[in-house]
């Protein structure tokens, strides 16, 4: 079985990872010229199945109405983007009751959990990525922040999301470099086993590991259309005009499987939300190292802090409704700038002027919060995208799913929640 996978990034990557385990023929195809360019470069670097709930949360549309026009928004709607949200955007509010926010972020747990599992084999089979395991840190600053978060961990506790409640002291201890802004915490919680990497490592130790394995990479190879014969996928057209034939098409290009699904006659209801991070380098222009150790979250900043390698520190936050806007604004540059040094002043003083690099991608969004993963209404034709922010976290797992779908085998957990004949016409 000669399988396309469309889209370098993570996704894509892992999903051929698993095809090739299956006994497929992969060929891969992406229109960057180097794996893991866009959305999956200079992503939070974290794995977290403790934070892998949906963004819209219950309250939600109250939120984004309340935003409108706040440049410094932790999620923000652009008002150009509104008319391309509006089907879409009903779903989205209609998905963030309770009863459905907390049923999508279950499902979105078991699928971090087994990732993290499947990354763990991955390492020991040679795709070294500077993983590290030291959980994560959620910083509280008032004792209401401390109840929320107190209530929500022991809600997640019993699903495997386990967790520890840190003093001030404690929380200093593990985490030197947040000493001097001490007074202003009052502690945090520690979730174990989220777990920290250089995501743009693993996309080329994963495609060197596939090469090797005789997976057939195009790089710089744009794809412009799906070809279909009776109603079924029977190959690609590329940009070149070349239109080679495979047994079944994956569509893993993020945000951009929806407009080359509609090429194929399939409306998938994925949409892309803007983030932005920072990559700073760990050495002060002293040479002296302040940075932090473990990823840290500030809720109350909208930001999470997390090293990466030995010498970088990545910082994200924001979720921006824009649509395929990639322009870097200033603004939303400067207020990430201006929350770290909230966070980290020392370690933000010390550091070389100019030093931070500014990096935007596009998440790919579905309405409900959960992938899409499998097989679609058009015969050989497949989708994994609509990982939104849980991207890396479940990157593995979705490449498994996406495989066993492919080639109609056993899946080591439930399927159905993430499956895209959930949303209509799919």
């Amino acid at each position: 079985m000669h399988v396309a996978v469309i889209g370098a990034g993570l996704a894509g990557l892992s999903a051929a990872h698993y095809l090739c385990a299956g006994g497929a023929e992969v060929s891969i195809f992406e229109r960057e010229v180097e794996v893991g360019l866009m959305t999956s470069s200079r992503n939070g670097s974290l794995l977290h199945p403790s934070m892998v709930e949906p963004w819209n949360e219950p309250g939600v549309l109250g939120t984004l109405l309340r935003n409108l026009g706040n440049s410094d928004a932790a999620m923000l709607l652009r008002l150009h983007a509104l008319p391309g949200l509006i089907g879409w955007g009903m779903r989205f509010v209609r998905e963030s009751s309770s009863k459905r926010f907390h049923a999508n972020t279950l499902a979105n747990v078991a699928l971090a959990r087994h990732s993290l599992a499947l990354m763990k084999t991955l390492g020991d089979e040679g795709v070294q990525y500077h993983a590290y395991r030291r959980g994560s840190l959620v910083v509280l600053r008032s004792a209401e922040a401390l109840a929320k978060a107190r209530q929500w961990r022991e809600w997640l506790a019993p699903h495997g999301v386990p967790f520890s409640l840190l003093s001030r002291d404690e929380l200093v201890a593990l985490e030197p470099a947040l000493a001097p802004i001490a007074g202003e915490l009052i502690g945090a919680t520690h979730q174990r086993d989220d777990e920290g990497g250089d995501p743009q490592r693993f996309a080329e130790a994963l495609a060197a590991t596939l090469q090797a394995r005789g997976v057939t990479l195009h790089l710089g190879q744009a794809i412009e259309r799906i070809t279909l014969n009776s109603g079924r996928v029977s190959g690609l057209q590329l940009a070149d005009g070349s239109q080679p034939r495979f047994d079944a098409v994956v569509l893993a290009a993020a945000a951009w499987s929806a407009p080359l699904a509609a090429t194929a006659g399939l409306s998938v209801p994925v949409k892309p939300v803007k983030g932005y991070s920072l990559t700073l380098p760990r050495q002060g222009a002293d040479g002296t190292d302040r940075a932090p150790r473990t990823p840290v979250v500030d809720p109350s900043l909208h930001m999470a802090v997390i090293p990466v390698g030995d010498d970088r520190v990545r910082v994200a936050g924001t979720a921006e409704f824009t649509g395929f806007d990639l322009s870097i604004r200033p603004e939303r540059v400067a207020n990430l700038t201006r929350l770290v040094t909230q966070l980290y002043p020392q370690y933000m003083a010390a550091l070389p002027a100019n030093a931070a690099e500014p990096w935007t991608g596009l998440r790919p969004m579905s309405p409900d919060g959960v992938a899409l993963i499998g097989a679609t209404r058009v015969p050989g034709l497949y989708l994994n995208t609509g990982q939104g922010h849980t991207g890396w976290t479940v990157a593995a797992a979705s490449g498994q799913l996406l495989a066993c779908a492919v080639l109609n085998q056993s899946a080591s957990i439930d399927a159905r929640p993430y499956s895209p004949r959930r949303f209509a016409g799919l």
